[in-house]
């Protein structure tokens, strides 16, 4: 397959439209912090007549911040119904109510002379995140041809890191972190479901979607003829239809279903792992460290919003190389270097913070160290779990996965943001040894247990886990063969249904 005009807009569109939106939402909040609490003191005095006390006021911040994932955690419970029910497209189509509402209400909370509204439009700007988390990586995955499968499903994480990037920016109090500009710069992330909502229509519905789930024939392959730029489909269109007579068996899965079938049980296993790894590895408390970590190298406190900005810039660029260099590297290699230095970096990191007050030049070596981590980081634990979850399963049962890999993902994330401020006041900075053994168990599960998906077609990649989950799996009385690397067919294998 090739990268055609219709399939790179196609991408472009939904992973700005709806990963662009995740990845502002995250870092929105955090420039503008002490002039939206500042708005909230005196809401409250305006009020009652008196300032709001600080349990009081932290408790609303804390609940302005851990809202998001916990509104992520309950998009992601609503994935499978509605992508069984409205398609991928469409469901991304639903879901730009959930950021252009809780844009309104945040761009008006100033006027309105409530806190609430921020609290409460977090939430559903949330199941918004938890919604296009999911989706966006499904959709882009059943639309490509399994050769670009890897680096169009690294492309959601580069948007993501790019409306991180764009919030950081915009955070600067020259521009909109300022006690004027924080409105609207939260109201700004309406802008993108906008624009998907105008334009994302006129591309395709996933052509698997329409085969195997609605039985569509005709639209399939006039969706899967526009992707790729050429009329003849008829491999492809046959190799989704072996697909749906596998799985006719099964049916449509239910996260039950999933979590009782024998045959996707390392598959469901490794993407918990993955997930589990990405979030629990720290790259929050790196986050949240950095601050003080560029303060204590000497950076003056109105320049370290700048590095901030830098240190972002770094994550878009190695996200910008894992686009290019996933199909090469592949999958499994990018996963083992990625956590690999992001274990080495977590436990350098406690050494230099350790010893900075001692040693002068120490706070420089906790300056690499986080910029070291977050390349590791973006290389392989964030970027690659999404590619290989929709890699991982089939038809029938990638939005039950999709589900639980989402739920995993955000419940990870609202652990972290719970946990680690009484990690980091118990423990300070021994708290960066816990992620470092959690980076390194994730990295020997993947060396141990999760393959190679790179180039492979869904059926051969189930095929793969077959042997491991002892199952076997067959199409009736036909023999599925797998090509070769050259594009050939190999040696027949029996594919039987579960």
């Amino acid at each position: 397959g090739q990268l055609t005009v219709v399939l790179m807009l196609a991408t472009l569109i939904s992973a700005f439209g709806s990963s662009f939106q995740y990845g502002y939402n995250v870092a929105v909040i955090n420039s503008p912090s002490q002039f939206i609490q500042q708005f909230y003191n005196t809401t409250y005095v305006e009020r009652y007549g008196g300032p709001m006390e600080d349990s009081f006021l932290t408790l609303l911040w804390s609940l302005s911040v851990s809202m998001f994932p916990l509104g992520g955690l309950f998009g992601s419970l609503m994935v499978a119904p509605l992508v069984n029910k409205l398609g991928r497209k469409g469901t991304l189509l639903f879901n730009n109510i959930f950021s252009v509402v809780p844009a309104v209400m945040m761009g008006v909370s100033e006027i309105a002379e409530s806190y609430e509204i921020i609290i409460v439009a977090r939430i559903i700007v949330g199941i918004c995140a938890g919604l296009s988390s999911n989706v966006v990586p499904m959709y882009l995955g059943e639309l490509s041809p399994k050769n670009l499968r890897g680096a169009i499903g690294v492309v959601p994480q580069l948007f993501i890191t790019i409306g991180i990037l764009s919030a950081q920016v915009l955070g600067i109090s020259s521009i909109l972190g300022n006690n004027t500009g924080w409105p609207l710069m939260l109201g700004l992330t309406g802008i993108p479901a906008l624009v998907e909502l105008l334009l994302l229509p006129f591309f395709p519905e996933s052509p698997r979607y329409m085969l195997i789930q609605r039985g569509d024939d005709k639209t399939a392959r006039r969706a899967l003829q526009r992707l790729r730029g050429w009329e003849d489909v008829d491999r492809e269109m046959d190799e989704m239809r072996l697909e749906h007579q596998s799985e006719q068996a099964e049916g449509r899965l239910s996260v039950l279903n999933l979590l009782s079938l024998r045959s996707l049980r390392w598959q469901l296993i490794s993407i918990v792992a993955m997930n589990m790894g990405q979030q629990l590895s720290g790259i929050n408390a790196i986050y949240y460290y950095a601050d003080s970590i560029y303060s204590s190298a000497g950076v003056p406190e109105s320049d370290i919003q700048y590095v901030t900005v830098g240190t972002g810039a770094v994550n878009v660029f190695m996200t910008i190389t894992a686009v290019f260099i996933v199909e090469a590297a592949g999958r499994r290699l990018l996963l083992l270097i990625g956590f690999g230095i992001c274990c080495v970096s977590c436990a350098l990191l406690t050494v230099a913070l350790t010893f900075q007050v001692s040693h002068t030049w120490m706070p420089y070596v906790s300056i690499a160290c986080v910029i070291v981590y977050v390349v590791g980081h973006a290389v392989g634990p964030s970027t690659i779990p999404y590619v290989v979850t929709t890699e991982m399963f089939r038809q029938s049962s990638r939005p039950a996965a999709f589900m639980v890999a989402g739920s995993i993902h955000w419940l990870s994330n609202f652990t972290v943001g719970l946990v680690f401020p009484f990690m980091e006041s118990g423990l300070g900075s021994n708290s960066f040894i816990i992620f470092c053994f959690i980076c390194l168990a994730t990295l020997f599960y993947i060396w141990l247990i999760v393959p190679e998906t790179k180039n492979k077609t869904f059926l051969e990649i189930s095929q793969m886990f077959a042997d491991r989950n002892q199952v076997e799996i067959q199409v009736g009385n036909a023999p599925l063969k797998p090509e070769t690397g050259d594009g050939r067919e190999g040696d027949a294998f029996k594919v039987t249904a579960f």
